[in-house]
């Protein structure tokens, strides 16, 4: 074999390396946990709008005064993603009163869309390994989420687990649960800053992020770190009922959030947006 063919074989045997390097980040590496069975998943597989037998959508303006309009077209299946995509357009809100107090009504337009997926109503599970292998986008102004609520108790006492939330720099593993007061939250919250990663590409890959619930305690994960523990004996509700909302089937609910009371100031973005979700997989014993 001359040098000449040897090299080009060579850089042929390189760039196919670089290739797979890219494509395998939607090839699945992690099989079933050990002593688990797989319950429910979504691959994403088939190209076209989620699978309506695993998802509801929400719509409008739904939370925390963010600056979004939920609407089911932001979301879609493509070359075995979920792609959730935020985009600054203009929507008018129907339910628009001028002289409202209410946030959800007194603007008259939402700047951007997106959407916002959950299973509420079609799908729910107490205990478990809980996973999602997705790309988040980091930009300021964003605010993905990878989380459940409990099917029984007014937020927060239903109970709330951020197994994936981020914005403004900053990643987060939450549970929350109910004080004294209605609408009030008692927070276990972990948080690591984007910075702490030194992979300056970090944004660019596929992550995995998973829960592991049982009677005892809430573990959350991402990519194998253990970001936060959460004692169940401590998440007794603090209203007069004093029930553990995690000892509940919860549902799960995914979405790409712009701006709001903690996502920050989305102007400065080229939209769109994108989180790529590539699987969501549940597993129980």
């Amino acid at each position: 074999m001359t040098i000449e063919k040897s090299c080009i074989m060579l850089l042929c045997l390189f760039s196919l390396t670089i290739t797979c390097s890219k494509k395998d980040q939607t090839i699945d590496p992690n099989p079933a946990p050990e002593g688990y069975s797989l319950v429910w998943s979504d691959e994403f597989n088939s190209d076209g709008a989620p699978n309506p037998s695993n998802w509801s959508f929400e719509q409008g303006f739904v939370r925390n005064r963010e600056l979004q309009w939920y609407q089911e077209s932001n979301a879609r299946c493509e070359n075995g993603l979920l792609i959730i995509e935020g985009k600054r357009e203009r929507v008018s809100n129907p339910n628009y009163q001028a002289n409202s107090d209410d946030w959800q009504k007194n603007r008259q337009y939402a700047e951007y869309t997106s959407s916002s997926l959950h299973t509420r109503g079609l799908h729910s599970w107490m205990f478990g390994v809980f996973e999602m292998r997705a790309r988040i986008d980091t930009r300021p102004g964003l605010w993905p989420a990878f989380w459940t609520l409990g099917v029984n108790g007014q937020w927060p006492h239903g109970g709330e687990i951020d197994i994936m939330e981020y914005y403004q720099g900053t990643l987060l593993a939450n549970v929350a649960w109910g004080d004294t007061e209605p609408w009030k939250a008692v927070w276990d919250s972990a948080r690591k800053p984007l910075s702490a990663f030194i992979d300056p590409e970090w944004a660019t890959w596929f992550h995995l992020w998973k829960m592991e619930w049982d009677e005892k305690a809430i573990y959350l994960y991402m990519d194998d770190l253990l970001m936060n523990i959460t004692d169940l004996s401590t998440t007794i509700n603090r209203d007069a009922e004093k029930k553990n909302p995690f000892l509940q089937p919860h549902y799960l609910i995914v979405n790409l959030a712009i701006g709001g009371d903690a996502g920050g100031d989305p102007s400065a973005i080229v939209f769109p947006a994108r989180y790529e979700i590539d699987y969501i997989r549940i597993y129980q014993k």
